[in-house]
């Protein structure tokens, strides 16, 4: 089978499509044919050699990509039978996605949504799972409460505006003015260009500060959280984990959401998509071929949405 891989970490060139065995799935593992896979901002730290380096190490040659979207080849799962077409997420720092085959856990992968065809599936699991964990789990996030998502535009971000909404909350969107009609569309109750003035400086207070961005800790943010408000980063390291000890008594709180793959809550998301609720945002896709071009791109920090990879030569409804 054919797999993006690289042996050592660097820039986008060290990425390269090779020949590998396919993959023997364990007990409780399902095969997957990918018709997609999609790369979060993960894959370009763990290539770069930042952030991961000192646990992936070991683990070189390492894979591309933890979402996905195909066709179950091989099951002993009676509810994703041979030829069910599922979406999913590799988790516990498994990467290997943007392969044509794939073996994943059965709480790692759902049934696609009836209305997505295979790229935007592949574009929905992680940032979904991310946005839904930490508004509805982390957050605790309720209807008719007012959050300001920070890092409105990307990945993450378009889809923590509308899982927001779905949940039944007023949404303030902060992004570049460039992104503004996007965010609307999506859902945003009112939108903020950051450039013009901090988040952090609003005179609007929120029940939940969602910091996708990476770049509002709590000691900025909880100026605008409500007396009871949380805060919560998407960007792991000592200080937010920090945050998030410190404030465990406190009534404004910090956390930080650290996503886990759930069929269940894969499951939530088709449903919200079948609502009407959630429409995956795909900026661009690339064969598999092109996967450092597709890496590169994504290191530009101006994806608005997803960036998918085809890695079926025309992936198929």
């Amino acid at each position: 089978m054919r797999a993006a891989r690289f042996h050592r970490f660097g820039p986008p060139s060290v990425l390269r499509v090779e020949e590998l065995p396919p993959p023997r799935p364990r007990r409780g593992e399902l095969l997957v044919r990918v018709h997609a896979a999609a790369l979060n901002p993960k894959d370009v730290l763990v290539r770069a050699g930042s952030r991961f380096a000192a646990a992936s190490r070991p683990l070189l040659p390492l894979g591309v990509a933890e979402d996905f979207a195909g066709v179950v080849e091989r099951s002993d799962d009676p509810s994703l039978p041979v030829g069910e077409r599922v979406y999913g997420m590799l988790g516990y720092f498994r990467f290997g996605a943007a392969a044509e085959l794939v073996c994943a856990k059965r709480e790692e992968l759902a049934a696609m949504p009836a209305s997505l065809d295979f790229h935007e599936a592949a574009a929905l699991p992680l940032v979904g799972l991310t946005s839904l964990q930490a508004l509805r789990d982390d957050a605790g996030l309720r209807a008719g409460q007012r959050v300001l998502i920070h890092g409105a535009s990307g990945g993450v971000g378009t889809h923590a505006v509308q899982i927001a909404k779905a949940l039944g909350a007023h949404v303030t969107a902060s992004c570049s003015r460039a992104n503004h009609a996007l965010v609307r569309e999506l859902g945003a109750d009112a939108v903020h260009d950051y450039r013009e003035r901090p988040p952090s400086e609003l005179d609007a207070r929120f029940d939940v500060f969602f910091d996708v961005y990476g770049n509002q800790p709590f000691p900025k943010a909880r100026r605008v959280l409500t007396p009871r408000g949380r805060h919560v980063a998407t960007v792991p390291g000592p200080s937010t984990f920090g945050w998030a000890f410190a404030t465990t008594l406190s009534r404004r709180r910090a956390r930080v959401v650290l996503v886990r793959p759930r069929r269940a809550d894969l499951d939530a998301l088709s449903a919200m998509v079948a609502r009407g609720q959630l429409r995956p945002v795909v900026d661009r896709r690339f064969p598999l071929d092109a996967i450092a071009e597709a890496e590169t791109y994504l290191e530009t920090k101006r994806a608005r949405g997803k960036v998918v990879i085809d890695v079926a030569t025309s992936p198929e409804r």
